[in-house]
């Protein structure tokens, strides 16, 4: 069972201060609930702590990596381990900011990382799941995830009535460590509502099933600031 504690949380780059600029108050509490969540991860003293987030492809990404907030206008490399000893591959923006809530914390010995494609289908989210839980070390999991992006009219997708709906069912089985509940979330839906977050939630299912036994899931956060729904949750053993 070497799956021992699991985080969510969102990754706007505006959960970085230096991001947000003027704005960075405004987004304070969400900053709370995610490092409230990455301490209780942390507190269950796991020997490897893997990211797993949204990327361009499917896969692990070995250390050396280093993320970059360039693009959201901000000169901030943020190495997947600060000890490394070169830039490595490219992290996506999901893993740059799981390595940068990480780092706010200190890391532990060993840090991993996986990203998961949009279009990621069960046979892949079950054998990334089943490689998370591969081994016997004892495995942290800090899984990055946005809810949908349809929830007003200034939001990124518009709006969608289907969007709350489908937000309020992810905030109740995170909030309930509910795995069967994450792992029938509807790939096309959740396409269609701009939710970056499905897969790597599916990940994170796949691995507590696999891992057996009973958890504990406690919602952190759950709000919609931007029209982007967030999600702050802690999962633990029972």
């Amino acid at each position: 069972m070497p799956l021992v504690a699991a985080a969510v949380c969102p990754h706007p780059p505006l959960l970085v201060p230096e991001v947000a600029g003027a704005a960075a108050p405004e987004l304070a509490d969400l900053r709370a609930a995610c490092d409230r969540a990455v301490r209780g991860l942390l507190a269950a003293s796991p020997d490897t702590v893997v990211l797993v987030g949204a990327g361009p492809t499917t896969g692990p990404i070995l250390p050396p990596a280093t993320g970059t907030l360039q693009p959201w206008g901000v000169d901030l490399d943020v190495p997947l381990t600060p000890d490394q000893p070169d830039r490595g591959a490219v992290l996506p923006l999901s893993l740059t900011i799981g390595a940068w809530l990480l780092a706010r914390h200190g890391v532990p010995p060993r840090v991993g990382a996986v990203q998961v494609a949009a279009d990621a289908g069960p046979a892949e989210l079950a054998a990334l799941a089943d490689v998370v839980g591969a081994g016997t070390a004892r495995v942290g999991l800090l899984v990055l995830g946005d809810g949908s992006a349809c929830r007003g009219e200034k939001s990124p997708g518009y709006d969608d009535p289907r969007a709350l709906p489908y937000d309020e069912r992810v905030a109740t089985a995170l909030a309930e460590a509910d795995v069967d509940a994450l792992l029938d979330l509807d790939p096309g839906l959740s396409a269609e509502l701009k939710a970056a977050g499905r897969a790597p939630w599916q990940v994170l299912a796949g691995a507590a099933r696999s891992a057996g036994g009973g958890w504990r899931g406690e919602l952190l956060y759950d709000a919609a600031p931007f029209g982007v729904a967030y999600f702050v949750a802690s999962w633990e053993r029972v």
